[in-house]
């Protein structure tokens, strides 16, 4: 084995090279930002009534009329005109050639309903076009919106399941490149569907080409820079350079009303990126996984040469006791189930990880359907995350785990369950609250990730997180069905995925607390679960005790790289994200 980190360690932490590769990694994932929630707009509903078609001769009183009012909830009792049924039109042109009145002559309440046999009228004062208003994805055809979004998610699921793999066998860069353009290639091509069947095969393959480039990028950074930068990337960078993604979006959708003209813009940047072949060098450390010593050895000569720094005449010289090859026993997804111990946490880790992909990726979705201008509310969704990833790096670097993710959890459930309960004339303080617990679920969801890779030992880390992601793809799923559930009921989605949040927050306590140990390299050294035998935990060093527990893992699993970490790439951004 030879000790990557020691063998580079002259080229040093922030020169030329490092710069290079961490801004150009970061400006790559901009794209997934905006294609991640770009549905927002694409799918989103306009207002919408039955046609009547103009050729039918009814007088301007029984065409104004043709519409049922209903009495809608969040209206506290006011009647507005139904979005799936008119009056039978029929019945209507009789009353109407024979010079009855509505409401006068004839009671309305006892003219028969009929759905939308003539389409529908949908408004056009907010978008030109959307996939819903073309292939009428309304009433009947309703679930088909919620779906639209499933897909997506279901092709993030199948990106994460290969893109390892392909990443492993490839190269971290061949796949990074191929993925973008897969997902801006795909997202062209549904600027030309012509059904929504066709259009929702192409959104599968964009999410699988979404999380693809995204985890490729993630994993290329974590390799290629030094222990200190790569905790800056992978905690800051890459998130803060998605947001920026996220808040151009409402931007572009703001100006371009057409669903069709908006992916075709968004899907230009990812043509853009092809130069960067030439200025993202591969991965030095996969390289010598597959044994291509000099390659590698060439990729840190150019960057000591960028780095103004000569390098020793061997970089690489694994020699001694250290090439020979150590036995490692194989652990899969099942050892997490195991015993006792590690089954409670799995099991707690999964329900919180789900939980929190459900609230973002809701609430993300959600902004179409807030109070107020919709692109103003989806900058505000975005804006806000900027803070949250700032908080989450805070709590993790100075305050107690356990009582950090369930204070986060439990005020951004609170505050969407008192959402529902704010008046619907208070508009900015529906908002405000919304946002606020947006704020909350983002800050829990980013400080999650590196609180499951403290639980962990280091010979199941990279499973279990894996395995914790999958939990938060099944939650990405299903997340457009609980906003979809407002169709019922205005304050259903608020209830539904306040109470989950809630009741994961007061569950998370039950979750060991991490703060300040060492990191357990075997399951032995696992701190225990309520219920279960306390293992006798391992000694804290100094070193742990001094550095942050993130930068800790990353040293300590230096020497232990061959499993790639895209296993612990963020999840609804992939959303999302």
């Amino acid at each position: 084995m030879i000790d990557y980190e020691a063998d580079t360690a002259f080229l040093g932490d922030w020169g030329r090279f490092q710069r290079q590769v961490f801004y150009l990694l970061c400006v790559t994932i901009v794209p997934n930002g905006f294609a991640g929630v770009a549905i927002v707009f694409v799918a989103d509903t306009p207002a919408h009534r039955c046609a009547v078609p103009a050729h039918v001769n009814l007088t301007a009183a029984w065409r104004n009329s043709s519409i049922p009012l209903l009495e809608v909830e969040e209206k506290s009792g006011a009647l507005v005109p139904s979005k799936c049924l008119r009056y039978k039109l029929e019945d209507i042109l009789r009353y109407s050639e024979t010079g009855l009145m509505p409401g006068v002559d004839v009671n309305l309440t006892n003219v028969p309903k009929e759905g939308c046999l003539d389409g529908w009228e949908y408004d056009r004062s907010v978008y030109a076009s959307t996939i819903t208003s073309e292939w009428d994805l309304v009433c009947d055809n309703g679930w088909k919106n919620p779906l639209t979004t499933s897909v997506f998610f279901c092709g993030l699921l199948a990106g994460s399941l290969i893109s390892g793999q392909l990443s492993d066998r490839y190269g971290r860069k061949m796949v990074l490149f191929v993925t973008i353009l897969l997902q801006s290639v795909f997202t062209l091509l549904q600027v030309f569907a012509q059904s929504w069947v066709v259009f929702c095969v192409l959104h599968f393959v964009v999410g699988m080409g979404h999380i693809s480039n995204y985890v490729a990028a993630f994993v290329l950074g974590m390799e290629t820079l030094s222990p200190h930068v790569r905790t800056i990337y992978s905690t800051v960078g890459a998130n803060l350079f998605f947001v920026a993604g996220y808040m151009l979006l409402p931007l572009c959708a703001f100006f371009i009303r057409d669903w069709r003209m908006l992916l075709l813009v968004l899907s230009l940047p990812g043509f853009l990126y092809v130069p960067l072949w030439w200025f993202i060098p591969e991965s030095p450390r996969w390289l010598l996984s597959q044994g291509r010593v000099e390659e590698a050895e060439a990729i840190v000569r150019e960057a000591a040469h960028r780095n103004n720094i000569e390098p020793p005449p061997v970089i690489f010289n694994p020699s001694g006791k250290d090439c020979e090859p150590e036995k490692k026993t194989a652990y899969n997804i099942c050892k997490l189930l195991e015993s006792r111990n590690i089954r409670g946490i799995s099991l707690m880790l999964w329900l919180v990880w789900n939980s929190l992909s459900i609230a973002y990726s809701g609430l993300s979705l959600n902004t179409a359907n807030l109070h107020g201008n919709a692109y103003f509310n989806c900058f505000l969704s975005a804006l806000v995350e900027l803070p949250a990833y700032f908080l989450s790096w805070v709590l993790f670097r100075w305050c107690l785990r356990r009582p950090s993710l369930s204070s986060t959890l439990f005020t951004g459930g609170a505050l969407l369950l008192f959402t529902q309960l704010i008046p619907t004339d208070q508009v900015a303080l529906a908002i405000l609250f919304e946002m606020t617990g947006k704020f909350a679920v983002t800050t829990a969801y980013s400080f999650v990730y590196a609180y499951t890779a403290e639980l962990y030992p280091t010979v199941l880390r990279n499973t279990a997180v894996g395995a914790c992601s999958m939990a938060c793809r099944i939650g990405s799923i299903t997340s457009p069905y609980f906003i979809y559930l407002r169709n019922y009921s205005p304050s259903l989605p608020y209830i539904v995925m306040g109470s989950i949040t809630t009741v994961s927050a007061l569950l998370s306590l039950l979750l060991p607390e991490s703060f300040g140990m060492p990191l357990p390299d075997t399951i032995a050294h696992m701190q225990h679960f309520p219920g279960c035998v306390q293992k006798t935990p391992h000694t804290l060093t100094e070193t742990d005790d001094e550095e942050n527990p993130l930068s800790g893992l990353m040293k300590k699993e230096q020497d232990l790289y061959p499993v790639s970490p895209h296993t612990s790439s963020k999840c609804s951004k992939e959303s999302s994200r």
